[in-house]
């Protein structure tokens, strides 16, 4: 599946998505990783859409850093509870402690970078492996502003791996905020369906902050 989506629309605002048809709202929180090289935007993405916020010159993350925000979807509100981490070597074997138990994942690239994209592939593997098929995975590639001049790795192809290999797919940029909020939101409204389908079958479904997985193999996307 691709997102597609117009610059601009992402940050609180999400929040007000959906609509309440005067029943009760059900509170779900989300626990959600960015994944990537150094240098790829998961800071700024994330900064984008938590804050509605863009800075040029971001420092390093160390470790990892946590941010929040609520969307709405239909009768559920939605807390993102999301660990940006950290993209140099020295950091990896930290990944585990902060994707483990995730319901959702967002693998970033540079679409002007072969080398991010290929280690973007890498953590997907790595995600499979650790998680095997509860968590919800988006190839996100990121600085799409620049990638008239710039591109290195070509829609077609990153695409075509995210059917393959079940995921969601999007280009999008954080300086601008094209397609950012949507990305969330698909991830939101996916995860609702996830778990409204694993209660109305009389199954175990997904719960969204990822303590249960999901009965049924494979990503619904």
């Amino acid at each position: 599946m691709s997102v597609r989506g117009a610059a601009g629309r992402s940050g609180p605002s999400a929040a007000g998505e959906g609509s309440s048809g005067g029943k009760p709202r059900s509170n779900r929180q989300v626990k959600l990783v960015l994944l990537g090289d150094q240098g790829v935007g998961k800071s700024s993405l994330a900064l984008r859409f938590a804050r509605g916020e863009f800075h040029e010159h971001h420092e390093a993350t160390i470790g990892a850093a946590f941010l929040t925000q609520t969307v709405t979807v239909g009768q559920s509100n939605i807390k993102f509870d999301i660990w940006d981490t950290a993209g140099q070597e020295r950091y990896h074997s930290l990944a585990p402690m902060y994707y483990r138990g995730a319901a959702a994942a967002v693998v970033v690239y540079d679409v002007n970078n072969t080398h991010s994209f290929s280690r973007a592939l890498a953590w997907v593997k790595e995600l499979r492996q650790q998680n095997a098929s509860s968590v919800l995975i988006v190839l996100a590639g990121n600085k799409a502003d620049l990638a008239s001049d710039h591109r290195a790795v070509s829609v077609d192809e990153a695409r075509a791996f995210a059917e393959d290999n079940g995921l969601i797919f999007a280009e999008v940029s954080a300086k601008t905020g094209m397609a950012v909020n949507e990305v969330f939101m698909t991830i939101a409204h996916k995860l609702v369906r996830r778990a409204e389908e694993g209660q109305g079958s009389g199954r175990e479904g997904v719960r969204l902050n990822g303590e249960e997985e999901e009965s049924r193999s494979g990503c619904k996307c």
